[in-house]
């Protein structure tokens, strides 16, 4: 996954003046190329691979892609065996992403136009692993239901602010890198989601301006809380159903929540550094069905600053 050498274009994404889809899944699978590497299998295609190993399977990308969407400048270089990748943004603001010679994150800073820098991200605590998955039980539920899962289309805007910015529902026993929560289900389920079902169409990815509308009310609900602590980090998740090909859902899934996260960045402000974005597929259904369901087609988003940094402070709560 190399780190980008320009700044892009949303469009990928984006969908204006009733502009046909940039790229289908159709070309998307004609790209893709399988290698075997002892118990794994690698399935490139394009920017993302798709990873198996066993009975997971797991699509990686690179979040350097969607910050050089809408920049000013780009600039990649190796130090040693780490890769610095600067984006230069039209507000002043630059994002630098260190990762590691296998390609795993380092470091995401944020720094100002006066040269003042944040710390968004820090995974050099951590020594290498062979594995991304932490095993952990299941989370115990201590919260209401509804206040553990809600639908942003029906919820009022404090309480996705609250949702967002609530603790986690069971005592978190260490630091986590981005990776172990991108890739361990029940790490993540110990920080309350916002859940909303965007229709996008038939394997695309991309959003109509009706479809990013809807996304306002998450969007201040994001702003608002990276305003009280610009470290703060939420992660896009995306969904689908289980209908179709596995791999393709997959793909499909991870494109539509780097969609959302372009979206909130380009039309809503949200600082693109304080988002990551990670599909599932159908890895993780909301309704056990194997037909279509609209409920199983959804994004989801969730606050995982208290997974990856105990020592952020926490905001109060309203």
């Amino acid at each position: 996954m190399a780190p980008p050498t320009q700044p892009r274009d949303s469009r990928d994404f984006i969908r204006r003046d009733n502009q046909a889809p940039t790229r289908t899944m159709d070309q998307v699978r004609s790209e893709r190329r399988q290698t075997q590497q002892g118990n794994r299998t690698f399935i490139q295609e394009g920017d993302r691979t798709i990873v198996r190993q066993g009975d997971r399977t797991i699509i990686r990308h690179s979040e350097s892609n969607r910050f050089a969407i809408g920049a000013r400048d780009v600039r990649s270089d190796r130090r040693g065996d780490q890769t610095f990748t600067t984006i230069g943004r039209p507000n002043g603001i630059t994002i630098i992403n260190i990762t590691g010679p296998d390609g795993r994150l380092v470091r995401r800073v944020r720094r100002d136009a006066q040269g003042r820098q944040v710390i968004i991200i820090d995974n050099s605590f951590a020594r290498p692993r062979p594995t991304y998955f932490v095993d952990l039980p299941p989370p115990r539920i201590r919260i209401p239901r509804d206040r553990y899962i809600v639908d942003a289309w029906d919820a009022p805007p404090d309480i996705i602010y609250d949702v967002f910015m609530a603790p986690p529902v069971e005592r978190i026993e260490r630091r986590y890198t981005v990776d172990e929560v991108r890739y361990s289900e029940p790490l993540r389920a110990r920080m309350p989601r916002v859940d909303f079902d965007i229709n996008f169409e038939t394997g695309s990815w991309q959003l109509t301006p009706e479809q990013i509308d809807k996304l306002g009310v998450i969007a201040d609900g994001l702003n608002r809380a990276i305003s009280r602590n610009p470290r703060e980090v939420f992660m896009i998740e995306g969904h689908t159903d289980a209908t179709g090909n596995d791999e393709d859902n997959l793909s499909l899934s991870d494109r539509r929540a780097e969609a959302v996260a372009v979206a909130l960045t380009e039309q809503f402000q949200v600082p693109a550094e304080n988002l990551v974005t990670q599909g599932y597929g159908e890895q993780y259904l909301k309704d056990p069905t194997d037909g279509p369901s609209r409920i199983n087609r959804r994004v989801a988003v969730r606050r995982i600053t208290p997974l990856i940094d105990q020592q952020a402070g926490l905001p109060p709560r309203r």
